[in-house]
């Protein structure tokens, strides 16, 4: 049984790093290797596979992250995250540090891909924990519980915006009803977790190398507009590309102009230009300085991303065993609810490929035909399969060895926090979904 194949090779990835102390990286590619023989793909064709898993993965990551880790490098060496993190201490306070993390996190993360939020408010979290005091999963974990409900759960985030146009879904509509379902998940795991006894027992340290560690005075740090100006240019750029999107139809100069500009890298690397201006020879500081900055965040980030390099070589190697087709067959004679198979399916799929993206887009195939006849709001279904694919991330998700390497924690460690509330949020979201159902119906909507 393929998903047999996917739990032991899971069983044997945790051995290897937690026992023989292998590294992620070469641990993940022996791993991939072997189910990849496993599952009968020829010899011959096994290293295409997993370079075009590096490739694929590297490809969509490597400038996100890398430009990303450079903007929040140089915000911290020149005081600009702590000027940001000092006031939202003084709007919040340091007893709510993480209700303002988790408005941050959600106001931000609608439009933005966990993995660039992430990377770009990620320094301030650290920035908090170093100025406070607190615990580093006390104030990074409810940032990264909001980015992950939100970028699973709505439009126009890549997932969500596919299966809304292959059930024809309204995509405002379904952005919508999941603010409903999203907003109060994710804000009330963002809160609870870190509070939990077996969270509480951690304490990893900030990775070295992401972060100032110096404190600067209110003299030497820039002013606010500058700092905010440099942490929300990407977010205007890349979310005002999507709504433009959502708006607008047909081609132009200035749409792909606007494309160009709002997609991720693009904007990172305009506002990596700009923070190297406006924290470098704005302010005094040269040039040598700042190209310091981003080498000091370049080296810290090359293990981060051959480890995500080599998950994504595992993920391609389960998809090439056709595990999608396998879940596909046995799901068919399934007889129960449509949301809930269709919330089941994408958890599955979740499971066996890792990718939340990929789990959506193949379980909304896979469902298309229980929606015909059903009775059931589109904008539902949607909600549905895309609150089933944020469930149990564990080592065959690039966004877990991002948290996990982020957060400084263990596989074992990475797996009881983000395994954990990634799942419970898929309950919930499933819940919510139900029941915004039951009344869209009962209010005939």
């Amino acid at each position: 049984m393929p998903l047999v194949v996917v739990g032991i090779s899971v069983l044997i990835l945790l051995f290897l790093m937690t026992r023989l102390r292998m590294n992620g990286f070469a641990a993940l590619l022996l791993v991939a290797v072997g189910v990849a023989l496993v599952q009968g793909i020829p010899a011959a064709t096994i290293p295409d596979v997993l370079s075009e898993g590096i490739g694929g993965q590297i490809g969509d990551t490597m400038l996100t992250i890398g430009l990303g880790a450079m903007v929040g490098r140089v915000m911290g060496d020149s005081g600009a995250a702590q000027r940001i993190a000092n006031r939202l201490l003084d709007a919040f306070g340091p007893r709510w540090v993480q209700v303002a993390m988790v408005v941050t996190s959600m106001l931000i993360g609608v439009t933005m891909f966990y993995e660039v939020a992430f990377i770009i408010i990620v320094p301030i979290a650290f920035t908090l924990v170093r100025v406070t005091g607190a615990k580093l999963l006390w104030v990074g974990l409810p940032m990264s519980i909001a980015l992950s409900t939100m970028h699973s759960f709505l439009p126009p985030h890549p997932g969500p915006t596919a299966v809304a146009a292959t059930f024809h879904a309204s995509v405002g509509h379904t952005l919508f009803y999941g603010l409903f379902i999203a907003v109060p998940a994710g804000a009330l795991i963002a809160l609870a977790w870190p509070r939990l006894p077996f969270v509480k027992a951690m304490n990893p340290s900030i990775p070295k190398g992401l972060v100032s560690d110096r404190e600067f005075t209110d003299e030497e740090m820039p002013g606010m507009g500058w700092s905010l100006l440099v942490a929300l240019f990407p977010v205007v750029l890349i979310a005002g590309a999507a709504v433009i999107d959502m708006v607008t139809s047909g081609e132009s100069p200035f749409l792909h102009a606007v494309a160009f500009i709002g997609s991720a890298p693009i904007a990172l690397m305009l506002t990596l230009l700009l923070a190297i201006w406006a924290f470098g020879p704005r302010i005094g500081r040269s040039l040598t300085e700042v190209s310091a900055s981003c080498a000091s965040a370049a080296q810290a980030m090359a293990m981060i991303l051959l480890v995500i390099g080599a998950g994504g070589a595992f993920k391609n190697v389960l998809v090439e065993g056709g595990i999608s087709d396998y879940i596909k067959d046995v799901t068919d004679s399934w007889a129960i609810s449509p949301l809930i198979l269709a919330w089941l399916i994408a958890v599955i799929l979740r499971v066996a490929l890792g990718s939340a993206t990929v789990a959506v887009v193949t379980a909304s195939g896979v469902v298309l035909p229980l929606l015909a006849g059903s009775g059931i709001h589109p904008e539902i279904m949607v909600l549905a399969v895309s609150c089933g694919s944020i469930a149990f991330s564990h080592v065959n998700d690039p966004g877990f060895w991002l948290f996990k390497e982020y957060f400084n924690l263990s596989v074992i460690d990475a797996i009881k926090v983000r395994t954990t509330y990634t799942t419970v949020l898929a309950v919930l979201g499933l819940g919510g979904v139900l029941a915004m159902e039951w009344a869209l119906d009962f209010l005939s909507l």
